[in-house]
């Protein structure tokens, strides 16, 4: 029995996962981000920390995000969720792990028969046991370390998804406390606005009662009331709904204390970013890296189905001893023992396991798929938000100016007006074409600082609170686990 253990441990370190396909990972990365006009650099970067090792605190300076962000990393649920759902593969790659593992097990127990006995006295029989039983199955194909790898990858995935949860998370916050200052600055312009115009329209009133202005131009003074006053309504509901989403994305209330908000054009909101390489999005995008932990868990499945072909060996022993007196049970002699060498081959299975090894295949061929469209997606998102970055300090310029010369335009057409140049219809559109301007140019700020959110978060940033200087192994979870040489 010795014997044949020694050998199956022998042969086990050298089949043992003789059937899994070497992993080699898909080429999909480009050499280089995209150029032109669109990705010139107008801003340089504050840090030259990448991303995905720049601390979310490190990248927003401002007191009320990283007040915000903290909360919502402690309450939102669906981040829950992801860290439970680590917490559920982490289980199952222990319980497959342990399937390599010997099993031993211990069994006790006394007895006692009475055995009727007719004309004689009735007899009565006692025993007593103690057994240690073993089992064991030599993983001679790979079969079980081919499972065990594969569950192991799906937790690394999951963890991962749970990373990028976290980074998704943490832009959104940031995204949605951005949009709530905007909607702040557009009130008080729209109140502003609302302001000027009743005032107008009241002088306007006086005028006409007077006789020293027309009716039309009364109802064009009324005009822009009304339509200030509809503006007001809807980003009142606006924020008021963006309130909400916050609170939502936090999974609790916001809080009493506060620190003020900074205002969209005041002091940097947010660090400034280096691109980095293309090639660090793959050691560094969460997304990325949980998309090559499936790849790897398909290519592992392959094995477990390439196994399925070969025979099962099974080893189990019992050692223990008995006697029919309890003060016997390890007296000389009462030693029993038992041992049973299994093994179980397929012979047919209509198919089954050809099947199985198809859909393995196959499934590795999606999950191939499934990584370049990552890879893809992310350098996507990488170049969509560096267009962003290089674009939208030349439209805020523009944007800044356009908006002072529609209020010089304003202030002539009031003063032309007043002195019986021109009518009050040239007003109006003065007043209506500068407060889209305003309007526009805080669009405009928002979208800037949202998509340097967007850019932080493409590169892999967001998943850690404090900056580490560590290199890309600050993004990897671990490596795999020992494989004993086999290959």
């Amino acid at each position: 029995m010795v014997k044949l253990l020694v050998a199956a441990i022998a042969a086990a370190g050298v089949a043992g996962c003789a059937l899994q396909p070497a992993y080699q990972r898909p080429s999909a990365a480009p050499g280089a981000y995209p150029s032109g006009e669109a990705y010139a650099v107008r801003q340089g970067a504050t840090t030259t920390l990448p991303a995905a090792q720049l601390g979310w605190r490190e990248f927003l300076p401002d007191p009320r995000l990283q007040q915000l962000v903290a909360l919502a990393l402690q309450h939102n649920q669906d981040l829950r969720v992801a860290l439970l759902n680590v917490e559920k593969a982490r289980a199952q790659s222990d319980l497959a792990r342990a399937s390599l593992m010997p099993q031993l097990g211990v069994a006790a127990g006394v007895g006692a028969v009475r055995t009727p006995g007719g004309a004689a006295a009735a007899q009565v029989s006692h025993n007593a046991a103690a057994q240690l039983a073993a089992s064991w199955e030599p993983d001679l194909f790979g079969r079980l370390h081919s499972m065990s790898q594969s569950a192991f990858e799906q937790y690394l995935a999951s963890d991962y998804a749970h990373r990028a949860a976290s980074i998704l998370l943490v832009s959104q916050v940031v995204a949605q406390d951005l949009t709530l200052r905007a909607a702040d600055a557009q009130l008080d312009v729209t109140r502003k606005t609302l302001s000027a115009a009743s005032a107008a329209y009241q002088l306007m009133q006086v005028q006409a009662n007077a006789g020293n202005a027309s009716e039309l131009a009364l109802r064009l003074a009324e005009t822009s009331v009304e339509q200030a006053q509809a503006g007001l309504a809807a980003q009142v509901r606006s924020r008021a709904q963006a309130v909400n989403a916050l609170v939502l994305l936090l999974g609790a209330p916001l809080p009493d204390e506060r620190p003020a908000p900074l205002p969209l054009d005041g002091s940097p909101l947010l660090a400034g970013l280096p691109s980095g390489l293309p090639s660090d999005l793959l050691e560094r995008r969460p997304d990325i890296l949980q998309a090559e932990a499936m790849l790897r868990a398909a290519n592992d499945d392959i094995g477990t189905a390439r196994a399925a072909f070969f025979p099962d060996i099974s080893l189990t022993g019992v050692f223990g001893t008995a006697s029919d007196a309890l003060g016997g049970l390890f007296a000389a002699g009462s030693g029993q023992w038992s041992y049973v060498a299994g093994l179980a081959a397929p012979v047919f299975d209509g198919g089954a396991n050809r099947a199985r090894l198809d859909l393995a295949s196959l499934q590795k061929e999606v999950e191939v798929a499934q990584y370049r469209h990552s890879v893809q997606l992310a350098f996507r998102e990488v170049a969509d938000a560096l267009a962003a970055r290089s674009t939208y300090s030349d439209q805020l310029a523009a944007l800044h100016a356009y908006a002072a010369t529609q209020q010089r335009r304003l202030q002539l057409a009031e003063l032309r007006y007043h002195e019986g140049i021109d009518n009050y219809l040239n007003v109006l559109a003065a007043r209506t074409d500068l407060y889209a301007a305003q309007q526009a140019l805080i669009n405009a700020r928002l979208n800037q600082l949202v998509s340097s959110v967007d850019l932080y978060r493409a590169l892999g940033g967001g998943w850690r609170e404090h900056s580490a200087v560590d290199g890309a192994a600050a993004t990897k979870l671990r490596s795999r686990p020992a494989e004993g040489g086999k290959a």
